[in-house]
């Protein structure tokens, strides 16, 4: 099962055809994203210039995939997954460089045992602390 992070997914809105195959490509497995995706891809849609076009754009394709909703079992893993970059990656300031979004993203990753799909960088550092299956259809 595949959990698509928010550069896939706005990838995908703007009708990339290489990722659009991907997607259909895996659908028989199960492709998914986040709570925190579908926050993160509506905000960039009502920052837009093109507000309303782009959010009904987003809300057509969220229509079509399923979200992880966040849950108490998420945030546990959350809490020890920040807590375990600011162990590794020094001061609490460094470890803050990493996203907040992402740390819920994996979490929601790890709990369900689910492999992201990114290009974010801040996904390999966090596999550094905790073990999750990350790839690119990029």
């Amino acid at each position: 099962m595949y959990l698509l992070d928010t550069n896939h997914c706005s990838r995908i809105i703007f009708g990339e055809t290489n990722l659009i195959q991907q997607l259909e490509l895996h659908r028989e497995v199960g492709v998914a994203t986040s709570v925190i995706v579908r926050g993160e891809l509506l905000y960039m849609a009502a920052k837009s210039q093109q507000t309303a076009a782009n959010i009904q754009q987003v809300k057509a394709f969220l229509n079509t995939i399923d979200l992880y909703p966040i849950n108490l079992s998420i945030s546990d893993i959350y809490g020890d997954l920040k807590g375990k970059l600011v162990n590794v990656f020094g001061p609490k300031e460094k470890a803050e460089r990493f996203g907040d979004n992402d740390l819920w993203i994996a979490a929601t990753a790890i709990h369900y045992n689910l492999t992201v799909v990114s290009t974010d960088n801040d996904f390999r550092r966090i596999q550094q602390v905790y073990s999750f299956v990350l790839e690119s259809w990029v």
